[in-house]
């Protein structure tokens, strides 16, 4: 009796869920789709979606909705998708052309990111290097790194190098007028500095209230230990294997991680909404300003507003507050106009992001797609946000 009652509760489920998914399909499918779609190498899912629903985000929701789909997290080149029985997303095993299943998104485009970037609380309790082979400024591939504070390491360890880029935080809105956002210059411990040689930057962001969100650190080089403190020596030996970044005086360490990120998620909204002005653009990668698709972004949400791998957020320019000069006058000066009598014009659309690595409180994200660029201060909001 309790078999058939657990297999009737399970059909009831299977129904329930189909139901879901041809009212979901209904909705977001494009009119003019094919019948089936056949997948091809080079295929992302987010490509795929781009080309039958008008919310690609809800892809692996239908798919997830659909019984015959044994694992979402697995489609190949070959595989054929259906799009006929009453508008209804179906995937049926093809003549598969390749072994490897097709990710959400292309791994060449944010390896680099995935490897190369973190954010931690803090640093400042990491072993560093503390001199360098022949009393060199640099070294690089082959060459020897003097490390303090490995401790009990032994030969063989492998570590990272990082170095700190930047500090993100927030910081109370500076009146009522505006947005302030600066960066101060820090050195290679952190500090601030009047040196012209910038090491890195401390960026503040505008929000109700201080608070750190992390650390960033970027991997340089990798190596492997040789020695370590022994025989009154005072610093390890660590000898650089990769053809990264040149190691400095001042560059931390922490373990390799075998295993540093898994890819198999897939795209979906956020679990929860933000407060307006909470979820922002921290960073273009690679020192830019402004980014466009496959550029990668840092965010100021992480895990513990919800964010996962996968969350999709729409991206947005704040709208200006301008003076109505047909109310002033043409010749009225923005500063002698109080913010609150200015008119405040709505938010621009600019693209999606997808996020690739969550942290605490940051996380990164991919550029989808876009209508124009993305810059440092944009808002993240609902996919689906109207404004």
């Amino acid at each position: 009796m309790l078999q058939r009652l657990s297999r009737g509760l399970r059909t009831v489920c299977a129904v329930s869920l189909l139901t879901v998914a041809t009212y979901a399909a209904a909705q977001g499918v494009r009119g003019d789709h094919p019948d089936t779609y056949v997948v091809q190498r080079g295929d992302t899912l987010w490509g795929i979606a781009g080309k039958f629903l008008e919310r690609p985000w809800l892809w692996p929701e239908i798919w997830q909705a659909n019984p015959q789909i044994e694992n979402p997290h697995l489609i190949y080149p070959g595989d054929v998708i259906s799009l006929a029985y009453l508008d209804r997303v179906a995937l049926q095993p093809g003549p598969r052309q390749d072994a490897a299943p097709i990710d959400a998104i292309p791994l060449s485009d944010i390896e680099p990111f995935l490897k190369d970037l973190r954010v931690v609380d803090e640093f400042e309790h990491l072993p560093y290097v503390v001199g360098l082979e022949e009393d060199r400024l640099r070294v690089v591939e082959g060459q020897v790194a003097y490390v303090r504070g490995i401790g009990a390491s032994s030969p063989g360890d492998r570590f990272a190098v990082v170095r700190p880029t930047t500090r993100y935080h927030h910081l109370t809105r500076s009146g009522l007028c505006c947005d302030t956002f600066s960066t101060r210059d820090l050195d290679f411990r952190g500090r601030s500095t009047l040196d012209t040689r910038q090491y890195w930057a401390d960026v503040v962001m505008p929000d109700k209230g201080k608070e750190v969100l992390g650390y960033e650190l970027v991997q340089v080089n990798t190596g492997t230990v040789t020695r370590g403190e022994v025989g009154g020596i005072q610093a390890s030996t660590l000898v650089l294997d990769d053809q990264g970044r040149e190691v400095r005086v001042g560059d931390r360490l922490i373990q390799v991680d075998p295993q540093p990120y898994d890819l198999q998620f897939f795209p979906h909204p956020p679990a929860q909404q933000t407060d307006y002005g909470r979820a922002r653009v921290l960073a273009v990668a690679d020192m830019m300003t402004a980014g466009g698709p496959r550029d990668v972004i840092a965010i100021s949400v992480g895990a513990r507003e919800g964010v996962d791998n996968g969350t999709v957020f729409s991206l947005w320019r704040e709208g200006t507050n301008t003076i109505d000069r047909v109310e002033k006058g043409p010749d009225r000066d923005a500063d002698t106009v109080f913010f609150e009598n200015k008119v405040r014009l709505p938010d621009e659309f600019s693209g999606h992001a997808m996020v690739f690595r969550t942290y605490d409180k940051v996380a990164y994200a991919l550029i989808m797609d876009s209508i124009k660029p993305t810059r440092v201060g944009y808002h993240l909001k609902h996919p689906d946000a109207p404004y």
